[in-house]
């Protein structure tokens, strides 16, 4: 039950954002202004809801690691998003024709902020949790992974290639950066300095989202497999690789630090509760 309580109260958050985005109609401004107003209070309310319903300080939203846990977030999804594109490029499947708006990409700063930070919270903050604490990690791993891929189905230009991508680059990359760090704050920054990359720096179409032009004026043209077509380059065969490669190494991380749970773990821990 504490984990219904704490994933209506984001998804609640998220929705009214939703909603103050499509209010702010575009406005570079006012949309950057909407995403540091639903980042801060989703955390808050994360932070609330979690103290009431579990009766302890949420220690994957220290305060203590937020600044360095985000920072390198946000380096390496930028890098990983510049590698893809520029092997993309290096194939003929992107280039720049010349300068976008520098206004324009701050509001997709705001709106990829409140993005990152709902979609960390509901994916890996609730729903992880809840999974892993009752089946260990490989199946919290697999479950919500593919359904953070899968929910990506819903977007405008999506497509069942795109979602699987999703599933297996994004979905397992950010669960596995959580579990490197046992701190949502890392996977936060990745998943905020990809998109960033991706729609104000490179101006590239995000998850199949119509997004709106950023930096830089540019053209991408090719196979679906080597671009990811209308999807984005979230859909490209090297988004894939990269981001497993990346995968890879946070759980090689996550292993050596032993925090790696397993079903037998999970299930005893689950029978001692039933029995208190």
């Amino acid at each position: 039950m504490k984990y219904v309580v704490q994933l209506m109260a984001v998804v609640v958050v998220s929705v009214v954002g939703v909603l103050a985005f499509q209010a702010a109609d575009g406005k570079p401004w006012l949309t950057l202004t909407v995403g540091v107003v639903v980042t801060t209070v989703v955390v808050f309310v994360y932070r609330r809801v979690v103290q009431r319903t579990e009766r302890r300080t949420p220690s994957e939203l220290a305060a203590a690691g937020a600044v360095h846990g985000v920072g390198r977030g946000m380096l390496v999804g930028t890098l990983l998003f510049a590698a893809v594109i520029g092997t993309i490029a290096a194939f003929g499947g992107y280039r720049i024709v010349g300068t976008g708006s520098v206004v324009a990409a701050v509001g997709l700063v705001g709106l990829m902020g409140a993005a990152a930070v709902t979609e960390e919270l509901i994916f890996r903050g609730v729903l992880y949790r809840w999974v892993e604490n009752h089946g260990g990690t490989w199946l919290a791993l697999v479950l919500t992974g593919s359904l953070f891929g899968f929910i990506h189905l819903l977007n405008a230009n999506a497509s069942l290639w795109g979602a699987i991508a999703i599933a297996v680059q994004a979905g397992g990359m950010l669960t596995a950066a959580y579990l490197a760090t046992r701190s949502l704050w890392l996977p936060i920054g990745l998943h905020f300095g990809w998109n960033v990359a991706a729609s104000a720096l490179f101006s590239t179409e995000v998850s199949g989202n119509n997004t709106p032009q950023g930096i830089l004026d540019a053209v991408i043209s090719g196979p679906v497999l080597l671009t990811g077509g209308d999807f984005g380059p979230e859909g490209s065969i090297f988004a894939v690789l990269f981001c497993t490669l990346a995968t890879v190494i946070f759980l090689r991380i996550a292993a050596s630090r032993g925090n790696i749970v397993s079903y037998g773990t999970a299930r005893s821990a689950v029978r001692a509760k039933v029995a208190q």
